[in-house]
């Protein structure tokens, strides 16, 4: 039923459409959508609410033995000795040092420092 629908609006709460729903769900309203099926001619209102709420730790983004690119100046010889200590070698071509991603998981400054694909 819901896959022959499309959904043409979509409202956040507090814009217009939203403040009855918003008092009556409180904090655990999370959006109104409207889903028009042609088929049948209909127009419906639907309501996403939260329903639990739980300690979640997200999966990290690289596997241990993964080799990522780390990004540091020349200038941050702290920052190079690190990378050094934990194994990490220059690359010239591209200018960063590569490292084991389980040698550096952890340290927040050096993962901030990681090169995204």
């Amino acid at each position: 039923m819901l896959k022959d629908m499309k959904t043409q609006t979509h409202l956040n709460p507090g814009q217009n459409g939203t403040k009855r729903l918003l008092e009556k769900y409180g904090d655990s309203f999370l959006c109104v959508r409207y889903r028009y099926d042609k088929k049948r001619g209909v127009r419906l209102k639907t309501v996403e609410l939260i329903v639990e709420e739980k300690a979640w730790k997200p999966s990290l983004p690289y596997k241990d033995e993964e080799i990522v690119s780390v990004i540091a100046a020349f200038t941050e010889k702290a920052i190079r000795d690190r990378l050094k200590n934990a194994g990490a070698k220059w690359d010239p071509a591209e200018k960063v040092w590569r490292v084991p991603f389980g040698k550096i998981r952890g340290e927040k400054d050096l993962e901030e420092r990681i090169l995204k694909d």
